[in-house]
């Protein structure tokens, strides 16, 4: 969730989200490093962003024809894509990200599961 957000759930949401948090550096104490990011992202890459939004629909249409689970049906809103592997899929999730670096540069960050 963004930063000032309130999130609500069973006390089993609630961990699954602490770690994503933790994954996603929700952790961080550094809340004016954040704010900086933030105001320089604002004020030199909008039309950047924009673009990488567009990009991240186009990603997870691609994928939700292809058989991949997407949270939402896989509608996005922000450059961010969260799915899953298909069913049948010949691979494992955990070999994926380091498939994709080593056959096309792509560099994805591994993710979690309600297995937790």
């Amino acid at each position: 969730a963004p930063m000032g957000a309130v999130l609500v759930g069973d006390q089993e949401f609630i961990r699954l989200a602490r770690r994503a948090r933790k994954k996603l550096g929700g952790g961080m104490r550094q809340a004016g490093v954040m704010a900086a990011m933030g105001m320089y992202a604002l004020e030199n890459h909008v039309q950047r962003l924009a673009e990488d939004h567009e990009r991240a629909k186009r990603l997870a249409s691609g994928l939700h024809d292809m058989g991949f689970w997407l949270p939402r049906g896989g509608k996005v809103d922000t450059n961010v894509v969260f799915f899953g592997l298909p069913e049948d899929s010949k691979i494992k999730k955990e070999e994926l990200p380091h498939l994709l670096f080593e056959k096309y540069g792509v560099k994805i960050a591994g993710g979690y599961s309600s297995g937790g």
